[in-house]
């Protein structure tokens, strides 16, 4: 299922479970063919995101609703702001008020935090990452807003990229037995996949280096003064990737090693979400 195809469907299946068998509250007391007019209001400040995927739930639910955009996704907002208007249906617009606000307010959480961290690293080489630490079935969600704080996205689920970790490795017996059977795995099958190895200890390092065949190398639970040696001794054969123990107080030290790419498991599973509220223009 491709990505447009899975956000209607979520979509979709997030309004019938909003909505069930009707909303019995804006039923009853407006009428359906009654028309008005909703802003979306910031009440704190941050990156905006989720703007697109408003519109989506719009078209879906009602293809009547006319939306007017101000602030476009991944644009910093302050209190006050107007980001979009919804004019059409008062009853479609109050039944899709809470789905938009859910996916917009994480959404810019998610957004507003990721700038923090990609500012933190500003004028250095290092690209922030996303993980695959996400709420389940939101993670296509999470991920676009990532991108629109000016993070990048690390695999998107287990499907798309090779990260042999510390238990692959256990299991397999060791580095060079788990490298080698991914190669041999992605000749039989014809993939052609990244791969990257989390390595523990030089010694791993040391072991991946000497089976080579790989792309990435994820130094994972490192100091700052070992994560700059492991740099050192990588000596630019593959990428690196710090991850583990990283927090917003030690992010630069960490990229001041000279990793290619921090991953980040905070930017989508500790975040609050950005006070946004869906006001009637009256």
């Amino acid at each position: 299922m491709d990505s447009k195809e899975y956000i209607t469907k979520f979509i979709e299946q997030a309004l019938l479970e909003d909505i069930g068998d009707g909303d019995h509250t804006s039923l009853s007391c407006i009428p359906s063919h009654q028309t008005g007019k909703a802003k979306l209001l910031v009440k704190q400040p941050g990156i905006l995101a989720g703007v697109e995927i408003a519109r989506l739930v719009y078209q879906i639910f009602d293809p009547s609703l006319k939306m007017d955009v101000f602030i476009t996704d991944g644009t910093p907002v302050k209190v006050g702001e107007v980001a979009f208007e919804v004019t059409g249906k008062e009853i479609s617009i109050l039944q899709t008020e809470r789905l938009v606000l859910n996916f917009m307010q994480r959404m810019s959480g998610i957004a507003t935090q990721t700038h923090e961290y990609v500012e933190l690293v500003a004028g250095l080489n290092t690209k922030i990452l996303d993980t695959r630490k996400t709420t389940p079935g939101m993670r296509v969600f999470e991920k676009m807003a990532v991108k629109m704080g000016g993070g990048q996205n690390h695999r998107m689920g287990l499907y798309d990229m090779i990260l042999i970790k510390d238990n692959h490795v256990d299991f397999a017996g060791g580095i060079r037995q788990a490298i080698e059977r991914v190669k041999d795995y992605l000749n039989e099958k014809g993939k052609n996949l990244d791969i990257e190895i989390e390595a523990r200890t030089f010694k791993e390092i040391e072991d991946v280096l000497s089976v080579g065949g790989i792309q990435r190398i994820m130094i994972d639970n490192f100091s700052v003064e070992d994560t700059r040696k492991a740099v050192v001794l990588i000596g630019g054969r593959y990428k690196t990737e710090a991850s583990g123990g990283i927090t917003k107080d030690n992010l630069r030290d960490y990229a001041a090693c000279g990793v290619d790419f921090i991953s980040v498991g905070a930017l989508t599973h500790q975040i609050k979400s950005l006070d946004l509220s869906l006001k009637a223009v009256k």
